[in-house]
């Protein structure tokens, strides 16, 4: 049975509080009533999150929490005491421990963090830190490469770009000179590794490099002319501005992409717009 994780298990056994469900090794957990469909059988399988209950017991639910074992995730503060902050984490009656030797800085109620969780040693529960030095880090960049595409969650932000956690592992920017949509912290957006760096700083993008990249903005923008009906008001000769505002992308990327559709006879150009090929 593995705590904090989404996992799996069967249907064992029915009781008057909810269903019993098992792992391969016959270690069970209760899925109380108001998670059960009345269609659901002994044998069937349930795809659920086990965790401990405000009582202190192993339970299940099928709601999905916005963050499981081994991750981090951008989460907002809703209670504090003497011992520590409560993080929402998406499930219900209960909230995610946030103990106060694993705060860095000062934690304030309705404020996101970036916080990780794991499993107490001790207590065998879930429970969050913000100091992430020991599992966010640069020292040993062995998970990501160049031009590989990776889950990205928006941190921080300066002057430059936003800093953001690559696989809930490593550290990563985001220029802000070269992204065309709006960014946000919190965001987990998918992106590419530009480069990784002699010493250790990993540089992402929005969007693909080479033909990948100009073959995937092709479709962006044939969809765009066809949900303008047929014909969109974008040239050569319109401003990069426009092109942002219109398409998310840059005007040299609309020039190839618009290259692309040209050379395939998609679409045919006029003095004013893009049409789709009659």
């Amino acid at each position: 049975m593995k705590i904090g994780e989404i996992q799996t298990l069967s249907v064992s056994r029915v009781s008057d509080y909810g269903l019993y469900l098992a792992d391969e090794e016959g270690a069970e957990v209760l899925l109380p009533n108001r998670y059960v469909s009345l269609t659901q059988r002994v044998g069937d399988e349930v795809e659920v999150f086990v965790y401990h209950d405000s009582e202190d017991r192993i339970v299940a639910t099928t709601e999905r929490p916005k963050i499981t074992v081994g991750r981090v995730a951008w989460l907002e503060v809703v209670d504090k005491n003497i011992h520590g902050a409560f993080l929402d984490w998406g499930v219900t009656g209960k909230d995610l421990f946030l103990p106060n030797r694993n705060q860095q800085g000062g934690i304030v109620v309705g404020h996101h963090y970036a916080v990780y969780m794991y499993v107490d040693s001790i207590t065998s529960r879930c429970v969050a830190t913000n100091k992430l030095k020991a599992y966010v880090n640069n020292d040993d960049i062995v998970t990501v490469a160049p031009r590989q595409q990776v889950e990205a969650l928006v941190v921080s932000e300066s002057p430059i770009g936003f800093r953001c956690i690559v696989e809930n592992r490593h550290w990563g920017m985001l220029y802000k000179n070269q992204l065309f949509r709006p960014i946000a912290l919190g965001d987990r957006v998918q992106a590419f590794v530009s480069r990784v760096t002699d010493d250790r700083r990993i540089d992402l993008s929005l969007q693909q490099k080479g033909f990948a990249q100009v073959k995937d903005s092709a479709e962006i923008l044939y969809d765009a002319v066809v949900a303008a009906g047929g014909s969109l008001a974008l040239t050569d000769s319109s401003s990069p501005e426009e092109i942002r505002e219109k398409l998310n992308m840059s005007k040299k990327l609309f020039k190839r992409s618009l290259g692309v559709l040209l050379s395939h006879g998609r679409v045919t150009c006029t003095d004013a717009a893009i049409q789709i090929r009659s």
